[in-house]
C-alpha cells in the first residue's frame, strides 16, 4: 500500500519515498486513531499526512523520550531539528527523515512554514512550563501544539471554500483533539512533572496539582477531581461543537477522513464518563468494537464520496464539482529540485 501512495503523490525519488515510509511506519504504530481515519482519505493525499504526522512525532518524542536526557540536552536536540527543517526550507540535504518528508510535503501544498516554527515553539516551551494558570495561556500553547497542525492539514485535504474560512474550524478541531489527549492522560503527564488542565479550571473544584499527585500515588479517588475533570470535558465538547460545521466545508473525498478521527476522539470522551472519570489512574481506550464500527461508517460515506467524484464507470463526476480549492496534486513522477523547497510560500 505505501508504494501506491507515492505513486499515487508522485514521490518518484528512491531516498524521498524512503523518507515518507518511515514517516508512514511512525504514524501506524504510535497514531492509531489518526492513521486509521488516514485510510480513508484518497492514495494520494495520504503520504503528505503521514509526513506531518512523522515530524509532530519526532518533534514530540524528543520532548517526552529521550531517556534520562535533562531539559538542557532536549533544548538541543530540538535545535538540531529546527536548524535541519529551515535548512531544508532553504533547499539543503537533510539526515532526518520526518524533516525531508515533512518539508517536500510542505512544498507540495504550499503549507505556511510559520504553522511548522510555531508547533516548534510549542514544544520548545514543554521542556521548562509545568502548568498553565488559565484556559487563556493553555489556549497559547494549544496553538502552536495542536491548532497549527489542523491549519498544516487544510491544504492536503481541501476545501470547497477559500482555504481561509475552513481554517479556524480546522484550528478548532486541532485543540479539540488535544484537550481530549490531556484529559485522557491527566496521570502520565502527572508522572512527567504537567499539568495541562488550566489551575483556573481545576481551582473553581477544589483541586491543585498536589492533590492530583496524591490521587496518583494513592490510587485514592476524589469527588473534586471527578467534578473538576467532569468540568474540563464539558469544555472539550464546546470545542467539539464548535468545529463540527468546518468538516462540510472540506474537500467531500476527505471529509470522511475528518468526519471519523472526529467521531473516534470525542468517543474518548464518552469512554471517560462511562469510566467515572478515572483518568489520574488509568488511561481511557476505545474498545476495538466501537473503533470497528465507527470506521466502516467512515469507509461507507469515503466510498460514496468517490465515486461520486468519479462519476459513472469512473467518468468524470456527475455533479460537475469543480476541482477542491486548496488541493494541488502533484504531477506523476514529478521529482523535486533544491529551489522547490523554497517555492509557494503562504505567510
Amino acid at each position: 500500500m505505501t508504494a501506491r501512495e507515492l505513486d499515487a503523490a508522485g514521490v518518484s525519488d528512491p531516498s524521498l519515498r524512503r523518507a515518507y515510509e518511515t514517516c508512514r511506519r511512525l504514524n501506524a504504530r504510535h497514531g492509531r486513531t489518526y492513521f486509521l481515519a488516514t485510510r480513508l482519505l484518497p492514495l494520494d493525499r495520504r503520504s503528505a499526512v503521514h509526513a506531518l504526522y512523522g515530524f509532530a512525532r519526532h518533534a514530540d518524542d524528543i520532548v517526552d523520550d529521550l531517556g534520562d536526557a535533562s531539559p538542557t540536552e532536549r533544548a538541543r536536540a530540538l535545535d538540531a531539528l529546527e536548524a535541519q527543517w529551515h535548512g531544508a526550507l532553504r533547499g539543503e540535504p537533510v539526515t532526518e527523515p520526518s524533516v525531508a518528508a515533512a518539508a517536500d510535503a510542505r512544498a507540495r501544498y504550499a503549507i505556511a512554514p510559520r504553522h511548522f516554527d510555531d508547533f516548534l515553539g510549542s514544544m520548545r516551551s514543554d521542556l521548562f512550563v509545568r502548568d498553565y494558570p488559565t484556559y487563556g495561556d493553555l489556549c497559547g500553547y494549544m496553538h502552536g501544539s495542536a491548532a497549527v497542525i489542523g491549519l498544516q492539514m487544510v491544504p492536503v485535504l481541501g476545501t470547497v471554500v477559500p482555504r481561509e474560512e475552513a481554517e479556524p474550524y480546522a484550528a478548532a478541531l486541532g485543540i479539540a483533539f488535544q484537550l481530549t489527549n490531556f484529559i485522557r492522560d491527566v496521570g502520565e503527564d502527572l508522572d512527567r512533572g504537567r499539568v495541562y488542565l488550566p489551575a483556573e479550571l481545576l481551582a473553581a473544584s477544589g483541586v491543585d496539582r498536589e492533590l492530583l499527585q496524591w490521587s496518583r500515588l494513592t490510587g485514592c479517588r476524589d469527588r473534586r477531581i471527578t467534578a473538576a475533570l467532569r468540568a474540563a470535558g464539558a469544555l472539550t465538547r464546546d470545542v467539539y461543537r464548535e468545529a463540527e460545521p468546518g468538516i462540510a466545508l472540506l474537500d467531500p473525498v476527505s471529509a470522511p477522513c475528518v468526519r471519523t478521527a472526529f467521531l473516534l476522539y470525542r468517543e474518548i470522551l464518552d469512554v471517560i464518563e462511562e469510566q467515572g472519570f478515572a483518568v489520574v489512574h488509568r488511561r481511557a481506550v476505545v474498545g476495538k468494537r466501537r473503533r470497528a464500527a465507527l470506521a466502516l461508517l467512515g469507509f461507507t460515506h469515503a466510498w460514496t464520496a468517490r465515486t461520486k467524484r468519479r462519476g459513472p464507470r469512473g467518468g468524470p463526476a456527475s455533479d460537475g464539482a469543480a476541482p477542491a480549492a486548496g488541493h494541488r496534486p502533484a504531477a506523476p513522477g514529478r521529482r523535486r529540485n533544491k529551489g522547490d523547497y523554497t517555492r509557494g510560500d503562504v505567510r
